[in-house]
């Protein structure tokens, strides 16, 4: 079976599963974090069809990244997470799925849903996988999910090309799941990056109303218009169109805050937010 090994294990968080449930257990209970630990309901309302979270090392935007994660935990028990990144490293096609085997990280294996993988592939999206190999924006979402769920699969999809057009075209088709396959979507970005903490919050609380408005044409014209540095704009923009094809009527913030927030540092930031779209 392919296998992908950590990229950043040891170096975004914990390299041993034991410093890793512990570093995870610390992110919910930080003073940025939710205040405490998740509960998953198994009974519970499946409204969520989008989070949005942050992916830079733990210690700075894991406390943030904890509240969606709790908000997933209470909304139902998933059995495929479909983690849209960007594309840091410039390698592979324009958008990259990786279709089969499994990822490893300190907590031991998750399978990659073959299934819903290759029944994303077409047109600019194609089975690929060196635009993962040393890509941290997926990689660094996959212990959250391991942390919550014993058997859940992930679909890692890399987007390099983050137009508006790639992103709808992105986004229609995770919307056109099959009913038994819809999976949860992760869109993992930061926010602002290297601006004070007044600007970086000015600019992101900015770009965030256009998410929460489900208005992926407005995300991009406040992102452009102000200089905003997110990173992950089109895994953004992508599951507000699929979220509205699945029939999401609602979005909500749950945390912002900068990595001056943790280290104290205001004066060059990245901005980080968690946020649930939901039915």
């Amino acid at each position: 079976m392919k296998v992908r090994k950590p990229a950043v294990s040891g170096l975004f968080y914990a390299g041993s599963p034991e410093a890793l449930q512990a570093q995870i257990d610390r992110c919910y209970t930080h003073e940025l974090g939710p205040g405490v630990l998740p509960q998953v309901n198994s009974q519970g309302p499946g409204e969520i069809v989008a989070i949005v979270v942050p992916h830079a090392g733990y210690s700075y935007s894991g406390p943030v990244a904890a509240h969606a994660y709790r908000e997933l935990a209470g909304d139902r028990v998933i059995d495929t997470a479909v983690i849209l990144g960007p594309n840091h490293t410039g390698l592979g096609p324009p958008v990259s799925v990786w279709t089969d085997g499994a990822w490893t990280t300190p907590f031991g294996q998750v399978e990659v849903d073959e299934l819903v993988s290759k029944r994303l592939l077409g047109g600019s999206t194609v089975g690929d996988e060196t635009a993962h190999i040393r890509e941290h924006s997926i990689e660094v979402q996959v212990p959250w999910l391991q942390h919550l769920y014993d058997a859940v699969k992930i679909v890692p999809i890399a987007m390099m090309a983050q137009d508006i057009d790639t992103a709808r075209t992105v986004g229609r088709a995770i919307s056109m799941l099959k009913p038994d396959r819809v999976p949860v979507i992760v869109a993992s970005t930061d926010f602002s990056h290297f601006e004070s903490h007044a600007i970086a919050a000015e600019k992101d609380n900015s770009v965030i109303g256009a998410i929460l408005a489900l208005d992926e044409d407005e995300l991009y014209e406040r992102c452009q218009r102000l200089g905003c540095t997110m990173c992950g704009y089109g895994p953004v923009a992508s599951a507000i169109v699929a979220a509205k094809h699945m029939g999401a009527a609602r979005a909500s913030l749950l945390k912002y805050a900068t990595s001056g927030d943790t280290t104290g540092d205001l004066s060059r930031v990245v901005g980080y937010a968690s946020i649930v779209i939901s039915r």
